[in-house]
């Protein structure tokens, strides 16, 4: 919702007019006449105030789930708010320049805005681990197995259909576990898609993104790289750059050897903003085309009964 407000003319006391607002023989004396202008400032001012508040409101519809209340979830519900996304992230070493919560980070903030563009979605609390182990030769990463996350997954989506949720979306961050979202996906799908509920994977977030992102860095003259490299730190500059997820005194030597002894596998040292705009720009746009079209077609196991 766009607020415009412009003033054609400046405000400039008629002569003529008199006591009240409208013309008249004589000009009000001179207190008077003040108290008149500064009732119509004030009153002027209390307008315009309350129309910008009534856009602000509109145009910062409130889509986490964590900064909600009750009341607001119920509400969001029966106003037909009704898809959930379950963005899973991460908590693994980035290289000396990243943060180790840099998934997490990420798909919060690239959640808010996928759940705010399909305008129907709520962002349910993000999840920090992924199918990963960690290791003492860089103490960043906080792992767990692929049956542990397949089952947090799985009963969280449940909850959110306890919650009153009609379409779950689950999504990932990081490479492992996406085989575990597709399956916990179509296990539920099956399982609830009679009731009128859906659960599906969005995959071409992670998937189709990171190859054709690898096609764009390739095409613009960028190395390509498989961890910590520049697609991942050019995306915590984009989105964290002034936040504190990456050590920029880093940067200049943050560049992977044969033994990815500083937890680099690439090169990172042409990162930027720019290029981390690309990346989180596919991202969402991904995301949002391909949840309308997986909510848009029929359940399959439906479809064959």
């Amino acid at each position: 919702m766009k607020l415009n407000l412009h003033i054609s003319q400046p405000f400039s006391p008629n002569p003529s007019w008199g006591q009240g607002f409208g013309p008249a023989a004589g000009l009000l004396p001179g207190a008077k006449r003040v108290r008149a202008v500064n009732l119509t400032f004030l009153l002027n001012t209390a307008l315009c105030a309350a129309l910008m508040a009534g856009a602000l409101h509109a145009q910062t519809k409130q889509v986490d789930f964590e900064l909600m209340t009750w009341p607001e979830v119920k509400q969001a519900l029966a106003q037909g708010t009704t898809t959930a996304l379950i963005f899973n992230g991460g908590t693994e070493q980035r290289g000396p320049q990243g943060v180790n919560g840099a998934h997490t980070l990420i798909v919060h903030q690239l959640g808010v805005e996928i759940a705010q563009k399909l305008g129907n979605a709520i962002l349910a609390p993000t999840i920090p681990f992924s199918v990963n182990r960690a290791s003492a030769a860089l103490p960043g990463t906080i792992g767990i197995t692929g049956p542990v996350f397949a089952q947090l997954n799985e009963e969280v989506a449940e909850q959110m259909i306890v919650n009153g949720f009609k379409n779950i979306v689950l999504m990932g961050d990081h490479g492992g576990g996406q085989q575990e979202l597709a399956d916990v996906a179509k296990k539920l799908d099956a399982k609830y898609s009679g009731k009128g509920i859906r659960v599906v994977y969005c995959g071409d977030v992670y998937t189709k993104v990171g190859t054709d992102f690898n096609k764009w860095l390739t095409d613009h003259g960028y190395p390509v790289g498989s961890h910590a490299s520049i697609k991942d730190t050019s995306e915590l500059l984009y989105l964290g750059g002034d936040k504190g997820w990456v050590r920029k005194d880093e940067i200049p030597n943050a560049v992977g050897d044969a033994q990815h002894r500083n937890g680099i596998q690439g090169d990172a040292r042409r990162s930027a903003p720019e290029i981390g705009k690309v990346v989180s720009d596919m991202k969402v746009e991904y995301a949002v085309r391909q949840i309308r079209q997986l909510l848009s077609e029929p359940n399959s196991a439906v479809a064959q009964k």
